[in-house]
């Protein structure tokens, strides 16, 4: 069961809160090799690489790289109508959150003339991963497809992996979402592989190269989204799921224990981490997960992840103790349940999204809240953000200054372009002005 750490009366600061951060050790696998060996495979070999990479880890045999339009539409209508109806919801609300944060641009007009314009451009073209291991996501088509399309890409594949059990095309209920959200460029292809090709196209099946990567997965996946970047932009090479949560003596332990129970249900290495200024409520949050463990339905994996290092119960003596350490911590998903949320919020700098209040589980962001579920892992929420429309958006400059402008600051650019050692910048002002 999950460990119970005592940490009153010690002294936590910004210095010394990471050294009480649970954490996965390394493993010392080094993946990289292979996966860069796996991505070599599919740039020399394309189709055939894919087909066997299919076969090798999917047990596909000469199966389908595309997904017809037509397998995408069947899995829409044979789609359970109460999932129909849930996933509807789901785009309704993510797209109206999505499509408020859309940035607006800007415009600065200096007094001596000349005007300088900020203005957002999306990307040309979209690659979504969508996992198909352990569980389903059509979540997660939902949420990065979704964020693309707010941005105002229109060009987006999509790819997952192949299953057995569906004669070598994706899952349904991936193929329905793709649907749903008008995606008709889909490959049934997975692993290190498909990122390869959507950094590097697969010209056989007329598939493009994309700008930007999106989506979790698995370590080969994270890491051959490392590989890439630089060839293409990513969102994040995120890991296994984690949640946080901060908790004082008037949470409830049977809330907590259920929200920590369901995000260790995604994953043997999920991290759990409740912090929280009640020792009391430390053992009931205990008991409540004794007893909740034997009831839920992949119990094996969840005790797994709640017995593993990177999971514990930690006590501290106050909420601005809990506040620096869960800022340390930096979680995936950050849940707040104390008396006063306000008096803390502001000072909760560092996590991937931050849920307030008894009735504000991660549960409800991994679906129907509108947030986006696609968060930093593994501390990387200290520098940076969940998926959103900025993901597929650039930044670009437009300059524009007549000559009267240019004159009022030509003397100065000279000046730079002298101190620079760099005199034909200053000539390119001057013969502006030379007759």
């Amino acid at each position: 069961m999950i460990r119970l750490v005592d940490l009153r009366e010690m002294s936590i600061t910004q210095d010394t809160a990471p050294g009480f951060v649970p954490r996965v050790a390394p493993d010392g696998r080094d993946v990289t090799t292979i996966v860069s060996d796996l991505m070599d495979e599919v740039r020399q070999g394309g189709q055939a690489a894919l087909q066997a990479q299919a076969e090798r880890f999917d047990q596909v045999l000469h199966g389908e790289l595309v997904v017809s339009k037509d397998v995408l539409k069947k899995a829409w209508k044979q789609l359970h109508p109460a999932l129909r109806d849930a996933m509807e919801e789901s785009v309704r609300r993510v797209r109206l959150a999505s499509e408020d944060s859309v940035p607006q641009g800007s415009e600065t007009e200096f007094h001596s003339g000349g005007r300088v314009s900020l203005r957002y451009v999306p990307v040309d073209r979209a690659g979504v991963y969508v996992p198909g291991g352990k569980a389903v996501y059509p979540s997660s088509v939902i949420m990065n497809v979704v964020a693309a399309q707010a941005a105002g890409v229109v060009d987006i594949a999509l790819v997952s992996p192949p299953q057995k059990e569906f004669n070598g095309s994706i899952h349904p209920t991936i193929a329905a979402a793709s649907h749903l959200l008008g995606v008709t460029e889909v490959y049934a292809m997975g692993g290190a592989g498909a990122i390869a090709a959507l950094a590097w196209g697969v010209p056989e099946i007329s598939l493009r190269p994309v700008s930007v990567i999106t989506g979790p997965g698995n370590r080969y996946v994270a890491a051959a989204k490392t590989l890439v970047r630089g060839v293409v932009g990513i969102d994040s090479e995120a890991g296994p799921t984690e949640i946080g949560i901060i908790a004082d003596d008037t949470a409830n332990p049977e809330y907590v224990a259920a929200d920590l129970i369901s995000q260790a249900e995604h994953d043997e290495l999920a991290s759990l981490v409740l912090i929280t200024t009640s020792f009391e409520l430390a053992k009931r949050v205990t008991l409540a997960l004794e007893r909740l463990v034997l009831l839920t339905t992949h119990r094996e994996r969840v005790q797994a992840s709640l017995g593993g290092e990177q999971s514990a119960i930690m006590v501290v003596d106050s909420l601005s103790h809990a506040v620096i350490l869960s800022n340390a911590v930096a979680p995936e998903h950050l849940e707040v349940m104390v008396e006063n949320p306000a008096e803390i919020l502001g000072d909760l700098r560092h996590a991937g999204a931050i849920f307030v209040g008894d009735f504000t589980p991660v549960s409800a962001g991994d679906y129907l809240a509108g947030s986006n579920h696609v968060l930093p892992t593994g501390g990387a929420a200290h520098f940076s953000s969940g998926l959103s429309p900025m993901t597929f958006l650039r930044t670009q400059q437009v300059i524009e200054y007549d000559k009267g402008a240019l004159e009022a600051i030509a003397d100065q650019v000279v000046t730079f372009a002298i101190a620079e050692d760099l005199p034909a910048h200053g000539d390119a002002v001057t013969a502006r002005f030379t007759e």
